[in-house]
């Protein structure tokens, strides 16, 4: 059995490295223009938050406020850039280095969906196929590469949901699952609403079972339950990192905007008169819009090569990657866990759904990255030991259609922002 531990982690390692060589050659001109939140952690670096001077015009989502320009991007996503922004401090580098980041995204992201999956039992086979969905049969392949701030916050999140999933179900270590969920809301905020599900499975007394004998069946035991002293140990280790990165946050946004809550993104000039904002930031108007973008928008069909397209705008998630209807499969190894899962999804997909901007230039709906750590849980929970024919077909698509977008968007000029 050590052995072959031993050859599964060499094994895991070897898959995360080559998924992120990949990444690194996917765009051989990623946005590193697009540097908001590298900026602004070199500028926190020097001792300030705020610039004297106009920034570029390209980087229109600086805004000014009492002589002073600052970004709108939240603190959490500033401080994941520190680590290189500290680089070009030292006279490393002198521009932020994309590639270098989404592809290291890329490799972490890979080592989690990884060790995730070996905690079933199911062929390794399985494994790698479902964690190769993840990352290069979705869109996550396509908009992570493109490698702006807003990308790359997306990156940090999935990246930091994933570790937070691990360390909470599979390898339970509240501190380090706080740190990892900390990483996740400080760059994508709408994942703070999941944390009562992560509070919820640091509860339980035992992890759940990571297999079944192979065969799918739920869960009917009771959730049971630690005594009252373990379970404040263990959700005060879990926040420790999240409640400093909370009030830090909120301090950020004092000194920035003297509001505690303005994150800055109403104040961006103009953008509360676009036309997808005609009911405001939020609203449930724009569910039925969202909802169509993400799940039916089709491609377009021209007259030329390359003849179908997907819109550069947003386009349909189950087109691209069928794959993804596998989650509706019945059974679970685990019911509460697959439960929370659905939850998860659910709860940010409505507040997704609910923001009047599908989220831009990118390929399919990026903001949906957030929601993959989740369904990668789900697919195992649920996978039968064998692929069968129609599951191959659906994920050599889906690794097809998105190579293909992804040489379209990066490579080609057959789509133009």
């Amino acid at each position: 059995m050590s052995s072959q531990i031993r050859i599964e982690r060499q094994t895991v390692f070897v898959l995360s490295i080559i998924v992120g060589v990949i990444y690194f050659f996917s765009n051989p001109k990623p946005n590193s223009y697009y540097d908001y939140t590298f900026r602004v952690a070199d500028n926190l670096l020097r001792g300030s938050i705020g610039f004297s001077d106009k920034p570029p015009n390209w980087l229109n989502e600086f805004v000014p406020y009492d002589g002073l320009w600052y970004s709108v991007f939240p603190l959490g996503s500033v401080l994941s850039m520190v680590p290189f922004a500290l680089l070009k401090v030292i006279g490393a580098i002198n521009e932020m280095p994309a590639a270098v980041i989404y592809a290291l995204l890329a490799g972490v992201c890979s080592l989690f969906l990884l060790k995730i999956g070996s905690r079933y039992d199911l062929p390794s086979s399985r494994i790698v196929l479902m964690a190769a969905g993840i990352l290069l049969g979705t869109f996550t392949w396509t908009n992570l590469t493109m490698g702006g701030a807003w990308q790359l916050a997306l990156g940090f999140a999935m990246a930091g949901e994933l570790g937070a999933i691990y360390f909470t179900v599979y390898d339970r270590r509240p501190i380090l699952a706080g740190a990892c969920f900390a990483l996740a809301f400080g760059n994508r905020t709408e994942i703070l609403l999941t944390a009562p599900i992560f509070f919820y499975l640091l509860t339980r007394k035992t992890e759940p079972p990571a297999s079944a004998g192979g065969e799918i069946v739920a869960n009917e035991q009771p959730p049971f339950y630690t005594g009252g002293s373990a379970v404040v140990r263990r959700l005060a280790a879990f926040c420790i990192v999240p409640f400093i990165l909370g009030v830090a946050t909120l301090i950020y946004n004092y000194v920035r905007f003297d509001s505690f809550t303005d994150f800055g993104y109403a104040r961006i000039p103009g953008v509360l008169e676009e036309p997808w904002y005609n009911h405001g930031i939020f609203s449930v108007w724009y569910i039925p819009r969202q909802a169509w973008e993400m799940l039916l928008k089709l491609w377009e069909v021209r007259d030329a090569f390359p003849y179908v397209v997907p819109d550069g705008f947003s386009s349909s998630i189950l087109l691209s990657s069928p794959f993804i209807l596998f989650a509706l499969r019945t059974g679970s190894r685990d019911k509460a866990l697959k439960y929370c899962a659905w939850t998860a999804i659910a709860i940010m997909t409505l507040l997704l759904w609910m923001h009047g901007n599908s989220g831009g230039w990118q390929f399919g709906y990026r903001y949906w990255m957030v929601c993959l750590p989740w369904l990668f849980v789900i697919l195992h929970e649920s996978s039968p030991k064998k692929i069968s024919p129609l599951e191959w077909a659906a994920y050599i698509f889906s690794f097809i259609a998105n190579a293909y977008a992804t040489w379209l968007f990066h490579w080609t000029t057959y789509l133009k922002p």
